[in-house]
């Protein structure tokens, strides 16, 4: 008689409370070993978990929607003492899943629905395709791929087994709707022109290491689909950074480094608990603004493989020394490759810093569905005029881009004065 087991989820990088998208299997179901059971997904990771040996499924412990941990039951298994009767998998499995290593699956951040909206079409699919399942079956390869197209995976249908849709699948039906989409309906961006450098002289060719394939593909959404404006304005920080050069050696002696954008971070959350529009984001729909009661703001820190956005929780709960703290911690696990994936989620603001490196002003770009974005240049010493005389103060230029579907103008330069105005006596941050 077959022994019944339970089949739990494994370590999952440390994630906690994943969301299960997909069940891939169901009661009654005979498996073999490495059979994918259900698809996880977190905020920073997309994942099929194997079932670790051959048997029969009994039940099926989780449903679409839960929240699951290592340790937490996906289902029970009836083990058989031989897997020869076991139907294999392999074959079965959608193309570009099946030629991926798990660990690079594992790793792929989760990038979110394009602009792009495709018309329902009815694609001709591959030969004998399988009648449409309630549920849609995909890998995480092809999920992002569909999210990148703007696909709605429902209007696809899958020729793989259970109806899985592989990679053929989707861009037949993509080819198939672009070919059908009226002339006059909406706009698409014309491709760039192949060009064959080396005609002109030596070239080489690199790849885009994952975060700067990623972070490029975020921030293509981002400048299509939100409207940009960028705010420029400049902060008198003269008694700011003598405050701070007075600390700087108890704070060295404490075993951290107080910076000018620890201070920034904490008037930026000051800022922000008074115009509250600059901390939501739109939901999904665009006609509902989201405000949101907590206050975490990413720092943008460069990485010799790219940018990446590590976030500062419960910035109104911090000090200025407690953020310097927390902001060294995350810049160095940012450079050292060991950020997880809840140390880049649930931002509300982004502050982008070249204050480092030089620069009079840019637009940074706003770091979606979030709505604004600070960016801070080198500070100057700048001749300003007091109503008597002209003197010399350090001045540090401020440039906020913002989403102008939620944010008006006056709305951003008000928010700018505010930033300003507290850099220059920091004491009306305490009030």
């Amino acid at each position: 008689m077959a022994d019944e087991i339970a089949i739990k989820v494994p370590d999952i990088g440390g994630a906690t409370h994943v969301e299960v998208i997909e069940i891939l299997v169901g009661s009654g179901d005979a498996i073999s070993k490495d059979t994918p059971l259900v698809t996880l997904e977190s905020d920073k990771a997309s994942m099929e978990i194997p079932s670790p040996q051959a048997g029969k499924v009994v039940a099926i412990k989780l449903k679409i929607g839960d929240k699951v941990s290592q340790g937490d039951v996906i289902l029970t298994l009836a083990a058989e003492s031989t897997t020869a009767t076991a139907p294999k998998h392999t074959d079965e499995k959608s193309p570009d899943v099946a030629t991926q290593p798990e660990s690079t699956i594992a790793s792929e951040k989760i990038i979110h629905d394009a602009a792009l909206t495709l018309p329902v079409v009815k694609a001709e699919q591959p030969a004998t395709p399988q009648t449409r399942s309630t549920l849609v079956s995909a890998g995480p390869a092809v999920r992002r791929l569909a999210r990148e197209f703007g696909v709605d995976l429902t209007k696809v249908l899958g020729s793989g087994r259970k109806s899985r849709i592989s990679k053929d699948d989707l861009q037949h039906y993509v080819k198939q709707a672009l070919s059908e989409r009226p002339s006059g309906q909406g706009f698409a961006l014309p491709e760039m022109p192949a060009v064959d450098f080396s005609q002109f002289g030596p070239i080489e060719s690199k790849p885009l290491n994952k975060i700067k394939r990623l972070t490029a593909v975020n921030l293509h959404r981002s400048w299509i689909t939100v409207p940009h404006v960028t705010q420029f304005d400049d902060a008198d920080i003269t008694e700011l950074d003598k405050f701070r050069k007075l600390e700087a050696e108890s704070a060295a002696k404490a075993g951290y480094k107080l910076t000018i954008l620890a201070f920034v971070t904490k008037v930026v959350c000051k800022a922000l608990m008074q115009f509250p529009q600059f901390n939501a984001s739109l939901d999904p729909s665009g006609q509902n603004l989201i405000y949101k009661q907590y206050y975490n703001i990413g720092i943008a820190v460069e990485t010799p493989n790219g940018l990446v956005v590590p976030v500062i929780k419960q910035v109104n709960q911090l000090s200025v020394a407690d953020i310097a703290v927390e902001m060294a911690i995350l810049s160095k696990k940012a450079r050292d490759k060991a950020l997880m994936p809840g140390d880049m989620t649930g931002g509300t603001f982004t502050i982008s810093s070249l204050g480092g490196i030089g620069g009079t002003a840019f637009t940074p770009i706003v770091n979606a569905p979030e709505v604004a974005i600070l960016g801070l240049s080198r500070a100057v010493i700048k001749p300003v005029y007091d109503q008597r005389e002209f003197k010399p103060r350090l001045m540090l230029p401020l440039s906020l881009s913002y989403d102008h579907r939620v944010i008006d103008g006056a709305e951003a330069a008000r928010f700018t004065r505010l930033i300003a105005e507290l850099l220059q006596d920091i004491r009306l941050v305490l009030l």
